[in-house]
């Protein structure tokens, strides 16, 4: 199997879930992983099982992520890999809706996201070596009843993406954007016994993440699409 090109990474809205998958599969790939929330207590018991490094960092905030980066690299070195795995959704009618929770959504879920990859293009770039990789969901690319600021939100977050591959990719920096089309199942959310693999498994999904990232540059993916068999395109 290839090897990864990378050595360290940084996944901010670290969790359960896919960014907890992906940080255990790129810690026995042999990558030095650095784990960023807004709670870093939640990430104990995952840091401690892959030896990762962990801060707490608002990624609304241009300044806390600009502290971040240059914490993190100041303990790992250059960071090599940056996933940008957090969201806010907002369920809710369009006229009932409040404008501040609307705001917030879109906060979390683009404006977060450019400031990420501001500063993960402003460190890798000199280098001319990179992968930032994003996740985003079945609202990236569909807009469903009841969920007008997730879809605002993700929809800028794969426009970013999209942009940010076409800039950044001739410069050796590889962007990837992830739709995952499905529910992601959990111990707390698990897949019908009657419908087995009709949600999708993190760690499968960490396995394509990590596919992408050993992708030779003559053929980079700017975005792959996920979901179980039985999802509805």
């Amino acid at each position: 199997m290839t090897q990864i090109p990378y050595s360290t990474a940084l996944i901010i809205g670290a969790g359960s879930g896919i960014s907890a998958s992906v940080a255990r599969a790129l810690a026995a790939a042999g990558v030095r992983v650095a784990l960023a929330a807004r709670n870093v207590e939640k990430l104990a018991a995952l840091a401690s099982q892959i030896e990762a490094e962990t801060m707490a960092a608002d990624a609304t905030d241009a300044a806390s992520v600009a502290a971040l980066f240059d914490a993190m690299e100041g303990k790992l070195g250059p960071l090599e890999i940056v996933l940008y795995n957090a969201a806010a959704r907002l369920p809710g009618a369009i006229p009932d809706l409040d404008p501040r929770d609307v705001e917030r959504v879109i906060a979390a879920s683009t404006y977060a996201a450019f400031l990420v990859v501001q500063q993960a293009a402003r460190r890798m770039l000199p280098r001319g070596k990179g992968a930032i990789l994003l996740t985003g969901a079945s609202a990236s690319v569909k807009g469903y009843p009841r969920s007008a600021a997730f879809a605002m939100g993700m929809f800028g977050r794969r426009g970013l993406a999209q942009s940010a591959a076409r800039e950044l990719s001739p410069q050796g920096i590889h962007v990837a954007h992830f739709v995952i089309d499905g529910g992601v199942r959990s111990e707390a959310r698990p897949a019908p016994a009657d419908k087995p693999d009709s949600m999708l498994d993190p760690d499968a999904i960490a396995q394509t993440y990590l596919g992408v990232l050993r992708q030779p540059r003559s053929a980079w993916s700017w975005e792959v699409e996920l979901r179980p068999w039985v999802e509805t395109f």
